[in-house]
């Protein structure tokens, strides 16, 4: 007899957590490489679980997949792995009438455009072979906060078996998913996929997951499921801990029977102990076969219609040459040459003035203080680059909405330079999430929807520029990446600056099928050392040897700056008939040479449109 039969009559008890409790042991490493060099330890966890009233065990491998295993350094182990936890689940339950489920939990987070599904498929279908080699009774699909990918690893793996699956959504709102939809709705497309158990585990304790779970109806063909956390994780003493709550696991358990839960288990932070209170309350309980549901419907959103004062930079540049101008926030306290700057690039007609976040991981004034007064000051559009080194999903969120409500709507999204390479290389690089997944997370706030889900209020209007890197050995890779980059939301590109005429062509011809707009960046020189240190030292530059030579004849700082302007004004002619925008890099706060070149842009424009009119009228 398999769960499934048992589950018609009877309310079954699933285990608890086995990584937070490896971690509360003091492992910090790769829980499932432990099937490999710590068998007795995984078994051990098994046998507790087990003798604390488990019913359905579930494998150490949650995380044993190609994508997570990279990590570690033990992508090419994911068979050995897979299996040993299969082997070790099931020499536990030799003495017990239980079941063994294969865990398979979901790879995708808040942003899940950054990972395809092309890749989610390959990586989902090893580990899936890997476990039904070995003989499970069950499959246990766990932890996806993506409702598509948790929907397409379903359908391939009810392709592949007719064991029973469980299929279990995770939410960061109480009843509705991170792409908005409500959790009764997402419980119905699961059931409809065949999933044989659907439910919710992980993030929300046993408070939050009732409260979900009232406005869930009684499946038709399936069971439902519910896996909550122990409580919300509290940081102590260096280490995550969760409240023990083992008495307070037993107060709810009959409350999730009222709900129509059929299979109980516990998720991050519960012990044998939470299991043990769930056993001991629910073991010989009655399955109810009829609720009362909360009729929880999507609300009217009613999102205040914010409009832009400007028109995006990515319409304007197809209306018109765009000349966007890059000064870097200083270093120090002093901001009146910034502040000279963007005056002087102001009459200089520029149409954006870009504001790096902390460039080369150097600390630097925070460019979005910076932006708003030169918003204010100087009605100059400003374009803010931001990080996803320096913060965190929290902290990205947050600025976001600072932004937005300071009226900066112009965004660079950028991965950022590693700290290593800065003023601190002690420094911790976040890197929650990358430039893709950035661009798409404000694409979703100009929804009116933040990444957990939840409403933001107000839709906001962002534009979302992207880095091109075009220095690249394969420039074909590189527009992949754009392609990338565009499928997640990316309006226009800018480009590290460009050294030489023939890459400007390659350029062109290489991305000439996007109608993604790109400006191409340029910077001039000030020396030859300037020169030497860009090319060798500084990551996605490179310039020829042919213009390093040019700089290296240059005597003094006078011709060298001169020669350093001159190569600017050759690539801008070549440029001009190849790209409607151009990104000019201010070095050194110099801004004298960017508005020497925006004026000679400017002037070469008029210049074509006179010999135009001219060749009308003749």
């Amino acid at each position: 007899m398999n769960f499934l039969e048992k589950m018609k009559n009877q309310v079954l008890i699933g285990d608890g957590a086995i990584g937070t409790l490896l971690y509360s042991y003091g492992t910090d490493t790769c829980f499932e490489e432990l099937n490999l060099s710590a068998p007795e330890q995984i078994q051990g966890i098994h046998q507790a679980y087990l003798h604390a009233g488990a019913d359905l065990i579930q494998t150490n491998s949650y995380a044993a997949n190609y994508l997570k295993l990279k990590r570690y350094g033990l992508e090419d182990s994911v068979k050995e792995i897979n299996s040993a936890a299969v082997k070790l689940a099931r020499s536990s339950i030799q003495e017990h009438q239980a079941y063994v489920l294969g865990t398979i939990g979901g790879v995708r987070g808040l942003t899940p455009l950054a990972i395809p599904l092309d890749e989610i498929k390959r990586n989902f279908r090893e580990q899936l072979y890997c476990l039904l080699l070995e003989g499970v009774d069950g499959l246990l699909l766990e932890t996806f906060y993506d409702l598509e990918e948790l929907e397409t690893v379903l359908s391939i793996a009810r392709k592949e078996t007719d064991i029973p699956i469980i299929a279990q959504v995770s939410l960061q709102e109480i009843a509705i998913l991170q792409n908005g939809m409500l959790i009764n709705d997402a419980i119905k497309r699961l059931e409809a996929n065949r999933a044989d158990v659907v439910g919710v585990n992980c993030r929300l304790g046993p408070h939050h997951m009732l409260e979900t779970l009232s406005s869930v109806e009684l499946p038709q063909h399936a069971f439902l499921s519910v896996y909550p956390n122990a409580s919300l994780p509290a940081y102590i003493d260096g280490t995550i801990q969760y409240k023990e709550g083992e008495d307070y696991f037993r107060k709810s358990a009959q409350s999730f029977l009222k709900q129509g839960v059929r299979l109980l288990g516990g998720c991050c932070g519960t012990t044998p102990g939470h299991i043990k209170a769930f056993a001991d309350e629910v073991k010989h309980a009655v399955p109810i076969l009829e609720k009362q549901v909360t009729n929880r419907k999507k609300p009217k959103i009613e999102r205040m219609t914010i409009k832009r004062t400007n028109t995006p930079l990515e319409t304007l540049v197809q209306e018109k040459r765009t000349i966007i101008v890059e000064l870097d926030p200083p270093k120090k306290l002093s901001t009146a040459k910034f502040f000279e700057g963007a005056r002087a690039l102001k009459d200089a007609g520029v149409d954006a003035i870009t504001l790096a976040d902390n460039s080369l991981a150097t600390p630097r004034i925070a460019n979005e203080a910076l932006a708003h007064i030169i918003q204010k000051e100087t009605n100059v559009r400003p374009l803010v680059h931001l990080s996803c080194r320096d913060r965190n999903l929290i902290g990205l969120q947050s600025h976001l909405m600072g932004l937005h409500t300071l009226g900066l709507h112009d965004i660079l999204a950028i991965t950022g330079d590693p700290a290593r390479v800065g003023n601190f290389p002690g420094a911790s690089s976040v890197f929650d999430l990358s430039s893709f997944e950035l661009i798409e997370m404000i694409k979703q706030f100009n929804e009116g929807i933040s990444p957990s889900g939840s409403e933001l209020g107000e839709n906001a209007v962002f534009s979302v520029g992207a880095a091109f890197n075009p220095h690249v050995k394969a420039l074909d890779k590189a527009v992949i990446r754009l392609e990338r980059k565009i499928k997640a939301g990316a309006d226009y590109f800018v480009s590290q600056p460009v050294f030489s005429v023939t890459q400007l062509l390659e350029i062109h011809e290489a991305t000439k099928h996007l109608s993604t707009p790109i400006f191409i960046g340029m910077m001039p020189l000030i020396s030859s050392k300037n020169a030497e240190y860009l090319h060798n030292e500084v990551p996605g530059i490179k310039i020829t040897q042919i213009i390093r030579d040019r700089m290296a004849k240059a005597v003094n700082p006078i011709q060298a700056e001169k020669e350093g302007l001159l190569i600017t004004k050759e690539l801008i002619d070549a440029s001009l008939e190849l790209f409607q925008g151009i990104y000019l890099v201010t070095p050194f706060l110099r801004y004298q040479l960017t508005t020497e070149l925006t004026n000679y842009i400017k002037r070469k424009d008029r210049q074509k449109e006179h010999h135009y009119v001219k060749s009308i009228h003749h």
